[in-house]
């Protein structure tokens, strides 16, 4: 199961970024297979407290579309819920989840386009990366694509609004699709 499709031959396909990333004032890369493992590794380079952002953009009845703000976690609190919902993170388009550590300055950004966009330590991502064996590229969004929001991930969705007391508000403009 796949996040994100591209058609190939008439096809839809599930689309799997290489190894890449760019780094400048951010770093941007792919993440192949949609694996939250990438996700948690690029944060152990911050400093805990982290906060996560669930940007819900495209609910299925699990609540309403918005901005959920966990509240102070530790990196063993992130990697637990990573874990607990990976079959449902990458594989599911409806959302984009953010990590943000305020003592780094730091916040990585994993969109509904399985790209990850890092902000603050870029220099650390950017080591990080390497050491994964990524190397550098433009990952680019395939034309055309489309997103899956699966009806059997439904009840992990709605677990995930229960995995902590998250603060709610509205979506933003750009969060939209």
């Amino acid at each position: 199961m796949h996040r994100l499709a591209h058609l190939v031959d008439g096809q839809w396909v599930a689309h799997s970024y290489p190894p890449v990333f760019i780094a400048a004032d951010r770093i941007v890369a792919g993440v192949p297979h949609g694996d939250p493992r990438m996700f948690a590794q690029l944060i152990e380079c911050m400093e805990a407290p982290y906060y996560l952002l669930y940007v819900l953009h495209t609910p299925r009845g699990e609540a309403e579309a918005g901005r959920y703000q966990s509240p102070a976690l530790s990196l063993c609190d992130i990697n637990e819920f990573l874990t607990r919902f990976v079959p449902f993170l990458s594989a599911d388009a409806r959302f984009d989840l953010w990590a943000h550590s305020p003592g780094s300055e730091g916040t990585l950004v994993w969109d509904r386009h399985n790209q990850l966009f890092g902000y603050g330590p870029v220099d650390r991502f950017s080591s990080k990366l390497t050491s994964l064996g990524f190397f550098d590229g433009t990952p680019e969004v395939p034309v055309p694509h489309q997103h899956h929001y699966r009806a059997e991930f439904d009840s992990l969705a709605k677990e995930v609004m229960t995995a902590f007391e998250w603060s709610y508000s509205p979506l933003r403009p750009e969060d939209e699709q």
